[in-house]
């Protein structure tokens, strides 16, 4: 079975870096090329994160396309250095970056997609501009693209950003309610799942043992990223939020899900919620969901499967 191809569209971002270097070392994905977007950090850090990535990996052949700078009806909220470190990958040291990044991610997306009808999967692990400004520029992507695959949200528990909302959701509330409306087929894999997969810190320290350059990378990057969950959440790890998108990709057979309609909150104190249309209301379809399509919602996973696979690849 040839392998699947894939646009990663990124905020590089310390679990985005993992979530990059697994889909790299896994021969069942093709990444196609790299569209960046504001969240963890500015697009113009996010982009040379990127680029910095591959060039670690030995992977310059694959193109980087610098995106969104801001959401599409507010101002950015700005970088979260307290999480990401404030050059977005935990304080590493980078190399100085010898490729450049071309412009256009929406454009860019939607030629790969005009491309490969059919055979394109668009995986977003951060906020959702890029998609919604290609579905606004070009929307014949809707019926060119394979599946879209979405860390972010959260359906059934709180969120991570403010008590109600997803931190890529709430980066771009007016643009995941777009992705998510859309008639593509669109899978989300959020906090639901990935404040499930939490791999240990024993386990985080075996990625200095490997002999792989961008193992040993993500050993460097991790720590900062690690001591903020064990400072904040108390855990002995990191939840590992975009790689779990990846696995999905991988093995869906590791995830359980159910197909509701979703609203994205865009006022008020749930800003940036996902709310799934559960039913068992005096209307069962209440109007703001009604013809809105199914998404599937990941609400459980083999959390021990899933942190297993993921170390097994990049080590």
């Amino acid at each position: 079975m040839p392998p699947r191809k894939i646009v990663f569209d990124t905020d590089p971002g310390v679990d985005d870096a993992m979530a990059l270097y697994l889909a790299l070392a896994s021969e069942e994905l093709e990444v196609l090329g790299l569209t960046t977007v504001f969240g963890n950090h500015t697009t113009e850090v996010t982009t040379r994160n990127a680029l910095a990535l591959l060039q670690i990996a030995g992977r310059e052949d694959i193109p980087v396309v610098a995106g969104a700078k801001d959401p599409v009806a507010m101002p950015y909220l700005g970088p979260v250095a307290h999480v990401h470190g404030d050059n977005g990958l935990g304080n590493a040291d980078l190399p100085e970056v010898t490729a450049k990044a071309d412009e256009g991610a929406a454009r860019w997306m939607f030629e790969q997609a005009a491309a490969h009808p059919g055979e394109v999967t668009l995986l977003a692990v951060g906020p959702l501009t890029n998609l919604a400004v290609a579905l606004e520029r070009h929307p014949e992507i809707e019926s060119l693209v394979q599946e879209v695959v979405v860390m972010g949200g959260n359906a059934l528990v709180p969120g991570n950003a403010t008590p109600a909302a997803e931190a890529n959701m709430l980066n771009d509330p007016e643009a995941a309610d777009r992705v998510f409306g859309a008639s593509w087929k669109v899978s989300m894999i959020g906090l639901d799942v990935t404040h499930e997969v939490i791999p240990t810190g024993a386990e985080l320290d075996r990625l200095a043992t490997s002999k792989l350059p961008a193992t040993r990378f993500l050993s460097e990057v991790v720590p900062f990223y690690r001591h903020f969950f064990e400072s904040t959440n108390g855990i002995d790890g990191i939840y590992m939020h975009d790689p779990t998108a990846v696995v999905y990709l991988i093995a869906p057979e590791l995830f359980t899900s159910e197909r509701w309609a979703l609203r994205v909150e865009t006022e008020g104190m749930s800003r940036g919620k996902t709310w799934p249309s559960l039913g068992g209301t005096d209307d069962a379809t209440p109007s703001a969901w009604r013809d809105r399509p199914r998404v599937t919602v990941c609400t459980g996973a083999e959390e021990r499967a899933v942190i297993e696979l993921t170390f097994d690849r990049l080590l």
